[in-house]
C-alpha cells in the first residue's frame, strides 16, 4: 500500500497500480484519450495526460507512471497545461467540428477537455487538415468517420481483448493515418455486430453501427 500526494490531495492506493486509473479513480481529471482501464501498456499517444512529478525535470504522461509510496504529483502547473492545451489544438486542427450532427454531441471527450483547459473547439492559429474521404464504410457493420476520429486507438485495444484477433487496426502514415478493417475477414463480420464495444469505447462518435439489415 502507497501513500501519495496529488495536488491538495492525499491517496492511499495499491504500489504498482496506474497512476492515471488512480487520480481518475478519486475524481482528479486529467485530460486523456488513448488510456483504457485494464491496459498493461497504455500507448501515451495522446499527449494529453501530462503531470508533473518531484522526482522528474519534465512533465510525465500519468498512463505510463506507477503508483510508488511518497511520490507528490501536481496536476495543474503552467508546464503541463501548457502541453495539455497544444496536444488538443493540434487534435482539433484535424477534427471536423459539427457537434450538432454528430452522435457523440454532450457525451464527448473533446468537449470536456476544451471546457476544462478553457479552448474554443474552432480553432484559428492551424489551418484544418480533414481528410478527403468524410465516411468510410468498407467494415461490413460500422460506419467510421475519419474527420471524427482522434486515433487514439481505444477501438483497436478493445477489439484485440474482444476477439481471438483484432479486427481493427491503424493504417497509412503521418497526417494519412486512419482505423481501417481487415477486409475478407471472416472474422471482422458476424461478430461485429453483437459485440458494439468498439463504438461504446469511441470517445467522438468517429464509429457508428449500421442497422442491422433486416432478413
Amino acid at each position: 500500500m502507497a501513500h501519495i500526494q496529488v495536488d491538495n490531495a492525499s491517496l492511499t492506493a495499491d504500489t504498482g497500480e496506474n497512476l492515471l486509473r488512480v487520480c481518475l479513480a478519486n475524481d482528479i481529471y486529467i485530460p486523456n484519450l488513448c488510456f483504457l482501464d485494464g491496459m498493461d501498456h497504455p500507448p501515451a499517444s495522446c499527449r494529453l495526460c501530462f503531470v508533473e512529478l518531484d522526482n522528474m525535470a519534465s512533465p510525465v504522461a500519468a498512463c505510463k507512471q506507477v503508483v510508488r509510496d511518497g511520490i507528490k504529483v501536481r496536476t495543474d502547473t503552467a508546464n503541463v497545461r501548457r502541453l495539455q492545451k497544444s496536444a488538443l489544438r493540434l487534435l482539433l486542427s484535424a477534427h471536423a467540428i459539427d457537434c450538432g450532427n454528430c452522435p457523440a454531441n454532450r457525451n464527448c471527450a473533446l468537449q470536456d477537455m476544451a471546457k476544462f483547459l478553457g479552448i474554443a473547439l474552432k480553432q484559428d492559429l492551424f489551418d484544418q487538415f480533414l481528410k478527403s474521404v468524410d465516411v468510410d464504410r468498407s467494415h461490413p457493420c460500422l460506419d467510421y468517420h475519419p474527420n471524427r476520429c482522434v486515433l487514439c486507438g481505444r477501438c483497436i485495444a478493445i477489439c484485440n481483448q474482444s476477439t481471438d484477433g483484432s479486427c481493427l487496426t491503424f493504417a497509412w502514415r503521418g497526417t494519412d493515418t486512419v482505423i481501417a478493417c481487415y477486409k475478407n475477414d471472416p472474422i471482422a463480420d458476424p461478430n461485429c455486430s453483437d459485440c458494439r464495444q468498439c463504438e461504446e469505447v469511441c470517445p467522438v462518435g468517429a464509429l457508428v453501427m449500421r442497422p442491422p439489415k433486416h432478413q
